[in-house]
């Protein structure tokens, strides 16, 4: 029997995301770069742990006229956490979305955000269809919250906040960059970041402080 990637070494390891098995050499070059690797492979898992990002420049970070200070995380964090978690739903509940349409999906969104700065609404879709559902869909839930807390009755959750968070959590998405054209790293940071299953918006006056 031979590698099913390679079809040259003999297998060392059965790989769901080919459906056959492989050896450790292919596993560990094709891992996300030819092969959608599930995020619950134990040998992708154990990859994690030792993975390194390459580094970021920081005259290459976008926006960052988007001031972010730990203060605003603080004051913010109910907020961090519950699009955090939709950003998280969103991605899982897309098929094939990677960190790159993630990405993109983000990208997008703080264009129309900073577009809402000016006073104008004009909604900043991507073309890539993947990236452009996750952000229907974290856009869906940033507007379901804000007609809830509405008929609560509660305060208004600020177009600058909003921003303040996606830029943040773009941020953190560039750090969590492994380089990989099938990567999913940004997407497995958040699974251990965030909750898998946020609370309904009908409870956001107690997520969200503002």
């Amino acid at each position: 029997m031979k590698c099913k990637i390679c079809g040259i070494r003999k297998p060392r390891r059965y790989c769901p995301g080919v459906g056959g098995d492989i050896c450790s050499i292919c596993c560990g070059n094709e891992r996300e770069v030819t092969v959608n690797c599930p995020l619950e492979c134990s040998y992708l898992m154990e990859a994690r742990l030792h993975e390194k990002f390459p580094a970021v420049n920081p005259e290459q970070i976008p926006n960052l006229d988007v001031r972010v200070s730990e203060e605003f995380l603080r004051e913010h964090e109910p907020l961090l956490i519950f699009l955090g978690a939709k950003l998280l739903e969103a991605s899982l509940e897309t098929a094939g979305a990677l960190d790159s349409d993630v990405r993109e999906a983000l990208e997008s969104l703080i264009r129309t955000y900073r577009t809402l700065q000016t006073g104008l609404y004009y909604e900043s879709r991507p073309d890539n269809l993947v990236a452009a559902e996750i952000h229907q869909k974290l856009q869906d839930s940033i507007q379901q919250l804000r007609k809830e807390l509405s008929e609560k009755g509660s305060t208004a959750v600020r177009d600058a906040e909003i921003l303040g968070v996606l830029v943040f959590l773009q941020r953190v998405g560039l750090h969590q960059n492994n380089g990989r054209p099938k990567g999913r790293a940004f997407i497995d940071y958040m699974r251990g970041h965030f909750p898998q299953k946020q609370e309904s918006p009908a409870s956001a006056p107690s997520l969200i402080q503002v």
